[in-house]
């Protein structure tokens, strides 16, 4: 299956790109470096323990291994200064009952994060965990559109370490900067289970930075509940 996946992956990435891909960028958990801005009220641990019924860490062990946003989750985002075209993503994550961050490749289109364990399949929005978050225009009606639901709820528990694996397409550009081709997610899946295929992304999610470019840099969202990352692997295609 998942040989499978990968061919449908490779057949919707462009024929130009080269047969041997740059290395993985692995961001470092053993101590806060790799990001832009203001990482101050980040910090690395060895262990946490978070609550199954409030939005807080019960537990946070010192050390390295596992990067956090503090006790509150109340932090400023994380913006690499690594920056990618194509890539495949493998991000590891835990978070507490209710909490709320995500992921935006090329700080512009996010998969968002969300305690969105026990929600029927049917309730789904692209604002639960795994989701493909909506865009935003304040002078439409609705002012939000567009945006994916996950197919299936593939959440774990809150406490409960989960894995998002993320093919992404960057947007293309012709020589005069006019844009080709949209952003794609190829490929996403939570937990090992595939809950998006072939998604095109026509513009930002909300929230993320306006225009387009064909490489730009990671941000995680910091500010929206505790969440912890012990792997951040992106690796160039």
């Amino acid at each position: 299956m998942k040989r499978l996946l990968l061919l449908l992956a490779a057949a919707l990435l462009p024929a130009s790109l080269p047969a041997e891909p740059g290395p993985p960028h692995v961001f470092d958990t053993t101590k806060v470096t790799g990001w832009t801005g203001d990482p101050s009220d980040w910090t690395v641990a060895s262990a946490v323990a978070a609550s199954p019924t409030d939005k807080v860490w019960t537990k946070v062990t010192p050390g390295t291994g596992i990067l956090l946003n503090g006790n509150a989750g109340k932090a400023h985002d994380l913006v690499s200064e690594f920056e990618h075209g194509d890539v495949e993503a493998e991000i590891e994550f835990l978070y507490p009952k209710g909490s709320n961050s995500g992921v935006y490749f090329q700080n512009r289109y996010e998969i968002q994060i969300l305690d969105s364990f026990g929600k029927p399949a049917d309730k789904l929005g692209p604002g639960d965990l795994g989701g493909i978050y909506q865009r935003w225009d304040e002078n439409r009606q609705p002012k939000g559109f567009e945006g994916t639901k996950p197919s299936a709820n593939a959440a774990k528990p809150p406490g409960a370490w989960q894995t998002l694996h993320v093919i992404f397409r960057a947007p293309r550009f012709a020589a005069d900067g006019s844009k080709t081709a949209n952003a794609r997610f190829v490929l996403v899946e939570l937990n090992g289970v595939v809950i998006h295929r072939d998604v095109e992304v026509t513009g930002p999610t909300r929230g993320g930075l306006p225009g387009e470019v064909a490489k730009g840099p990671i941000r995680v969202q910091g500010d929206h509940g505790p969440i912890a990352f012990r792997k951040l692997v992106f690796k160039p295609l």
